[in-house]
């Protein structure tokens, strides 16, 4: 037998995001990492590991050298264009569903951050930016001494 999870909001959250393309999911997406400026905005996962932050950005159809990366004042942006591609035959889409145009995400980081070994790479329309946490900032285990 397959278990199959219900979700009762499935449908309200998709009226949602057909009228309000800032709606993420349950909730809104109204935090600084989204401009006014920007055609449209990339969904991100962000994790937090023992070392480092790591942020996952889907940005499919764009070349990762065209996406721009930057660390400014704890504030790490990442921005560039999806462009529409020219078809000769546009006339014949009876559905046009996929957003071209200019992104924008920020994100503020933590004091811990190193924004000197930030690194970023992207594979198969994901961005992977790593965020090393300064050394002195991690965690360490002391050891108690037994008299």
């Amino acid at each position: 037998m397959t278990m199959m999870r219900y979700e009762p909001w499935n449908l309200l959250n998709q009226i949602a995001r057909e009228l309000d393309p800032n709606w993420q999911g349950n909730v809104r997406r109204d935090d600084e990492s989204s401009a006014a400026t920007s055609s449209w905005s990339p969904s991100v996962d962000i994790k937090e590991e023992e070392g480092r932050f790591v942020i996952y950005a889907d940005i499919p159809g764009v070349n990762p050298q065209d996406i721009e990366v930057s660390m400014e004042n704890s504030v790490l942006t990442i921005k560039g264009e999806r462009k529409l591609e020219n078809r000769e035959d546009n006339k014949a889409f009876k559905r046009v569903e996929r957003i071209f145009g200019s992104f924008y995400r920020r994100f503020s980081l933590p004091d811990i951050a190193d924004a000197d070994k930030i690194t970023a790479s992207g594979k198969d329309g994901v961005l992977e930016v790593v965020i090393p946490k300064r050394p002195s900032a991690q965690a360490r285990k002391i050891q108690i001494a037994v008299e």
